[in-house]
């Protein structure tokens, strides 16, 4: 765990890009026309966060409740989401940005998993900023899994039950190399948590926001950066 420090920068943003629908249904358009227009603030603060030596971004996409949702808006979320990489990622490979999908991707469309793991592969070697899309993802569902894995392996006598780390547990979560989060946004005016990164987030400062997604742009994005590096963080300490 790092020391307490001001003035700092956070290396780990993650995000919860709330607000499409309401955004759509204030201007009497389709949600899926929100998500389309919620599409163009994450190419803007991806470039912001790259300019402001963020390290890891990670954008709350598509979460394990979502399946719930109507079979055409997943769909077109899907769909948008396919355009999008396709779209980005020539960008994202000469920019020096690495994609990741974190989750239980394995539910996603078969479309929507070969564009992912192509993106994946192509920009593996970059090392400027990870992007990390959390998709399929729900925290509960990821540390259940992780514990039911280490539970698996003690019981075929790989590891020993008594002498499991933190380290060994995060290993094995779906978003296994990610740090833990510096500071977590969300928009749209609400203030929870969702089901979202919760191992990681145990002590990212916190920023709310009542901008709907598609509104969030970079001036925005550096006022939580902002707000951020006048805060103190003590991590339990003094």
């Amino acid at each position: 765990m790092p020391d307490s420090q001001e003035h700092s920068p956070p290396q780990h943003v993650a995000i919860i890009m709330d607000g499409n629908g309401r955004w759509a249904e204030a201007r009497g358009r389709s949600r899926s026309e929100g998500h389309l227009a919620g599409a163009e603030p994450v190419r803007t603060i991806l470039k912001a966060a790259h300019r402001q030596k963020v390290r890891y971004l990670t954008l709350y996409a598509f979460s394990t409740e979502n399946w719930a949702r109507s079979k055409e808006e997943v769909e077109n979320l899907f769909s948008l989401l396919v355009r999008y990489l396709d779209s980005e990622t020539a960008e994202l490979l000469t920019s020096g940005v690495r994609l990741r999908g974190v989750g239980d991707t394995g539910r996603l469309p078969e479309a929507t998993r070969a564009a992912l793991a192509q993106a994946e592969e192509l920009t593996a070697g970059n090392t400027e900023l990870t992007l990390s899309l959390a998709l399929s993802y729900g925290s509960r569902a990821e540390l259940t899994q992780a514990a039911r894995n280490l539970a698996q392996e003690a019981q075929k006598g790989l590891i020993d039950p008594s002498a499991v780390t933190e380290e060994d547990f995060a290993r094995r979560l779906w978003t296994g190399i990610l740090p833990e989060v510096d500071l977590l946004i969300r928009t749209g005016g609400d203030q929870r948590i969702s089901n979202f990164l919760l191992w990681h987030l145990a002590y990212a400062e916190l920023y709310f926001t009542d901008t709907l997604w598609p509104d969030f742009g970079e001036e925005d994005f550096l006022l939580a950066l902002n707000d951020f590096q006048g805060r103190r963080r003590r991590f339990g300490r003094a």
